[in-house]
């Protein structure tokens, strides 16, 4: 049976206000922290993966052809009959 007491009905509400209110204030204040965060963030200089990816191929290439280049001087110095 529902009461018709307006004192607990006006008590009702304000609660009702109050969880509204706090559900409000939770939304914004995680809107603000990845408002900040992008803010922090935006201004660092991050690179893609695809970037990093294409960066790290181009030093593995550049590995083998300095292993490469290695082994065909210590061959071109042997045949000179140069030593270290």
């Amino acid at each position: 049976m529902q009461s018709e007491n307006p004192l607990i009905a006006d008590f009702v509400k304000l609660i009702n206000g109050a969880a509204g209110t706090l559900a409000g204030m939770g939304r914004e204040a995680g809107e603000n922290a990845r408002e900040k965060a992008k803010e922090i963030f935006g201004g660092m200089d991050f690179v893609s993966r695809e970037e990093f990816d294409a960066v790290k191929d181009m030093a593995a290439v550049a590995r083998e052809e300095m292993e490469s280049l290695k082994t065909r001087l210590a061959a071109l110095e042997a045949a000179a009959g140069k030593t270290d």
